[in-house]
């Protein structure tokens, strides 16, 4: 199966749950914010791309001084293929704001951590990227984004896409 070839072997899903419960009590006594995207990409390998669909939630913490926490679960599969390829992607990852003041409009961000690719076994992802929300109320946001995900493991892997979505506080 083509996940074999960038490295997802078989494997328990329990660290997700435990992960996503321990992440997301540490994320509500912070100010924060959260956020739903969807982002059309491509898996790029052994010299081949193929597009890809990916759809998730997930939420930040700023920590201090534009430095923040957060994680996102996803799915991720191939455009044509999607049901059938489909797998999960649990994402926690810093992040730093570039603007520190309160009630901006644009907010540019960079972001980088790990990912973790399960659906009958699992890989072990870094993921790295950059991006800005649009605040165009105060409670609610345009996000734009563009991220990789890279497996250095054997083959090289990349998961990339530009990702669009919503964001509120």
């Amino acid at each position: 199966m083509w996940l074999s070839r960038i490295g997802i072997s078989r494997a328990g899903g329990g660290l997700l749950f435990f992960a996503t419960c321990f992440l997301s009590g540490a994320l509500e006594a912070q100010p924060s914010n959260g956020y739903v995207f969807f982002a059309p990409g491509g898996v790029t390998c052994c010299h081949n791309t193929s597009m890809t669909l990916q759809f998730g939630v997930g939420g930040e913490a700023v920590l201090w001084k534009g430095i923040g926490a957060g994680a996102e679960l996803s799915a991720l599969g191939l455009r044509q293929y999607f049901s059938d390829t489909v797998m999960g992607v649990f994402s926690p990852n810093g992040y730093y704001h570039f603007r520190h003041e309160e009630n901006i409009k644009a907010d540019p961000f960079v972001t980088g951590g790990y990912s973790l690719l399960f659906r009958t076994g699992h890989a072990n992802f870094a993921n790295f990227g950059g991006g800005m929300t649009y605040w165009f109320h105060s409670h609610l946001g345009a996000r734009f984004e563009l991220r990789d995900q890279i497996n250095t493991m054997g083959t090289i892997g990349h998961f990339w896409g530009v990702r669009f979505g919503l964001a509120f506080h």
